[in-house]
């Protein structure tokens, strides 16, 4: 396989998933999806703060298991 024929395939898998990845945040904003109970979020007056870091430790987990079963 040539250099510019692999560069190709790695350009279209990423658009593909970069694709995918928008496609899910679309859908995901018209359910009205805020986060998972755990995450972190203060509003006051003129201040608002978002830490989802129960959201953050179950992408890593899920990415972690996809990247696992792929690489066997």
């Amino acid at each position: 396989m040539t250099p510019w024929a692999l560069l190709g395939r790695i350009c279209l898998i990423t658009g593909g998933a970069l694709m995918a990845l928008g496609l899910l945040f679309i859908l995901l904003g018209k359910m009205n999806f805020t986060g998972l109970p755990g995450d972190i979020f203060v509003k006051r007056e003129n201040f608002s703060f978002y830490f989802p870091i129960v959201t953050c430790i179950v992408i890593s987990l899920v990415l972690s298991l996809l990247f696992n079963l792929f690489r066997r």
